[in-house]
């Protein structure tokens, strides 16, 4: 009997563990549960597969007419009328002079055709252009589509570039015949004169450098060419074996919704980024390095930003089905490509979404059909869905990441970008980090909800004149409180020309330790 007992207690006791063990691998399935060795501990590989022009600004210094790339805001004064041009109720109607000061109906963009032709793209999206309909010399803004009659070419003074004249495709020049009324049928040189309707003080107001920038800059031509010398030498194996050795794990590399088309996207995108990445997986296998593709630029743009290819600020990701479903062949296609490596770790879905243009109905709707790309090909890898950015609220995505297995939420810390930061010490930045960061950390991290992962960060802030020491106090803060986010957290980024911004310069100069 005793003997019964016994072996009853033996039994019950190898079932209790048994079931035990079970529900932690299950919750470890989930991901649910990483232990701190686990944990990521990651850098981005930022200006690499998606192009960021203040990362290396280099890049774009063979690009002939370089001032007017693609996005380019212009904003363009007569010098008879001392007013500047408009796209009268910001498009959809006439071209007027009689603005006294600047901003959105007042900036045009550029849309490149090459060197020397351009498009003139309007707050509301319209393109200026010929009034077609019309005498065919008044200035509009009413097509939705440039052609030849939305094409000019500008010109620029050689002993004063602030000015210049706007030559239209009826072989004329834009003119401010009075505030009212712009028309493009001014004839022959000009001597540059404030007397001279046809010259206009002009204005940069800002020009993105992103992936569109840099591929349309240089042309169908040369931009192959240039790609593929940087997409060789920028990240390289070596890069691999010094992470390996500096106690990162991991590597975050952001993609461009083209690369899914390799190797011939459409234009301006050259082939090429495709190898790149497969290279990435070859070093990383070799390093024993995991890696997150990082969705980082969607089709249309999913933030308007530089980072997310877009071409002139516009934000047109998830305006249709078909978009968001072009997105999800992306995923797709990348997970079935490295679901058998070794090192595909998780798949991003989407970098920085931009609230309200990214509706949380278009994200939810995205994100469901994203995760199920990625369960078609493998079960293991993490599936990170970012916050989106502005007006939202921090726990908007738990009730759709908390039903899926091995998710992960995307938070970005940066003390920049905001005024808060403006004004702040070297003490009160760290004292930041120790107490706001680690309670908004806190505020995303539930026991039953997704993984949590700071997936950008940098020891950069917008304190002048810092020392190393200080530098160093606060890179050891934010390791410090990001280290217990239960995904982990990933440096932007490995390489900057911005030193603080370079992991690897940080590193190798003593301010992380890592």
């Amino acid at each position: 009997m005793f003997i019964k007992m016994s072996s009853i207690f033996i039994f019950t006791r190898q079932l209790l563990i048994i079931c035990v063990l079970s529900f932690m691998l299950l919750c470890f399935c989930n991901g649910r549960v990483l232990n701190q060795n686990s944990r990521i501990r990651a850098v981005n590989l930022g200006g690499w597969l998606v192009t960021e022009g203040w990362i290396k600004p280099s890049l774009f210094d063979g690009i002939p007419n370089k001032d007017f790339l693609d996005g380019t805001g212009l904003q363009l004064k007569s010098v008879t009328t001392g007013k500047y041009l408009c796209a009268e109720s910001g498009g959809g109607t006439i071209i007027v002079a009689n603005r006294t000061a600047a901003s959105g109906w007042e900036t045009f963009k550029l849309w490149r055709i090459n060197e020397t032709a351009f498009n003139f793209r309007v707050f509301g999206k319209q393109f200026m252009g010929l009034d077609t309909k019309g005498n065919g010399i008044d200035m509009v803004a009413v097509s939705d589509t440039p052609g030849t009659s939305e094409t000019f070419e500008i010109l620029r003074n050689s002993d004063d570039s602030s000015l210049v004249r706007i030559k239209a495709p009826n072989g004329f020049f834009l003119q401010a015949k009075s505030e009212v009324l712009v028309t493009a049928d001014y004839q022959g040189s000009s001597t540059w004169g404030d007397d001279d309707p046809s010259v206009f003080v002009m204005k940069i107001s800002g020009t993105p450098r992103g992936e569109f920038q840099v591929t349309n800059g240089y042309g169908i031509e040369k931009a192959p060419e240039i790609m593929r010398e940087h997409w060789k030498t920028f990240i390289v194996e070596d890069d691999f074996k010094f992470i390996s050795k500096n106690g990162l794990n991991a590597v975050r590399i952001p993609v461009g919704w083209w690369i899914a088309s390799d190797p011939t996207p459409p234009l301006p995108y050259v082939g090429g980024s495709l190898q790149a990445l497969d290279n990435a997986f070859s070093w990383a296998e070799k390093y024993g390095v995991k890696i997150i593709i990082d969705l980082h630029a969607a089709p249309g743009s999913q933030n308007g930003w530089e980072h997310s290819s877009s071409r002139d600020g516009s934000q047109d990701w998830g305006q249709t089905d078909d978009n968001i479903q072009q997105t999800v062949d992306v995923i797709d296609f990348l997970t079935a490509r490295f679901a058998k490596s070794s090192s595909l770790y998780a798949v991003e879905l989407i970098n920085e979404p931009l609230a309200p243009g990214a509706s949380l109905e278009n994200m939810t709707k995205y994100y469901k059909a994203g995760y199920e790309a990625v369960r078609k090909h493998s079960s293991t890898a993490y599936v990170v869905m970012s916050n989106r950015l502005g007006p939202m609220k921090p726990r908007e995505l738990f009730p759709l990441a908390s039903g899926m297995s091995r998710s992960v939420i995307d938070v970005h810390y940066y003390s920049l970008f905001a005024n808060v930061f403006d004004n702040m010490t070297v003490q009160q930045n760290i004292d930041f980090i120790y107490t706001n960061r680690t309670a908004q950390l806190n505020y995303v991290t539930q026991s039953n909800g997704p993984l949590t992962f700071v997936g950008e960060w940098v020891a950069e802030w917008q304190v002048t004149g810092a020392s190393k020491v200080e530098y160093q106090r606060f890179g050891k803060a934010q390791l410090q409180v990001y280290s217990r986010a239960t995904f982990g957290w990933a440096y932007w980024t490995l390489k900057n020309v911005n030193n603080h911004w370079s992991l690897e310069w940080m590193i190798q100069n003593g301010y992380i330790q890592l």
